[in-house]
């Protein structure tokens, strides 16, 4: 984990930015994160984990399930939680690629890559779009 300096705060902002927009308090975004999978479990965040996440204190890692209630109550796209969780806890940055695969992109997961320049950037997805259209040799 990285130290308090470096620490990076992607899910801190996306859920601060998100209750400003959609203007929550941290009470009522706790009361709507419901994993859509389990809705008999309640909520999966509560008041304050909430509130420290989004002032940059240390919370745990969220689960599967806090991230899907997470994305419910702040009526984003799941994906969008779980790539911020990715950066936030683990440094890595997921970058989506349009191709032909089961859910229309390729996602590719790798650490520092905000640290590349534009042009290594583009090297990167230009070899994943690649790699997307690749198809598998057919078993006959």
């Amino acid at each position: 984990m990285p130290d308090e300096a470096t620490r990076r705060t992607d899910l801190a902002d996306l859920v601060s930015s998100r209750m400003k927009e959609l203007d929550l308090s941290y009470r009522t975004l706790a009361a709507r994160t419901v994993d859509p999978e389990s809705p008999d479990e309640g909520p999966t965040w509560t008041r304050g984990t909430l509130e420290n996440l989004a002032k940059g204190l240390k919370v745990k890692v969220p689960g599967p399930e806090k991230v899907r209630g997470l994305a419910a109550g702040l009526a984003l796209p799941h994906r969008l939680v779980q790539d911020a969780m990715r950066a936030q806890f683990f440094d890595i940055d997921s970058v989506r690629v349009e191709g032909e695969t089961l859910d229309e992109d390729t996602l590719v997961m790798l650490r520092h890559y905000e640290t590349l320049s534009p042009e290594d950037r583009l090297k990167l997805r230009k070899i994943a779009e690649d790699w997307s259209q690749m198809r598998p040799p057919s078993v006959d």
